[in-house]
């Protein structure tokens, strides 16, 4: 079962993340650098999340 919470608690942290760039992308003026870091993040959430459910299936 913890597996299962740490993903649902990475799934909650990309989700906010994604709010967040929807957010900078909706600024009159985005940030380039600010856009990159989140979008790097989000990513890195999304492979910690398949590796745990990898990780569960096998």
């Amino acid at each position: 079962m913890a597996v299962e919470a740490r993903i649902r608690e990475l799934g909650s942290r990309h989700h906010s993340l994604d709010q967040a760039i929807q957010d900078e992308l909706n600024r009159p003026v985005s940030d380039d650098t600010r856009l990159k870091e989140l979008k790097r993040k989000k990513l890195k959430l999304k492979e910690e999340m398949e590796a745990l459910r990898a990780k569960t299936t096998h």
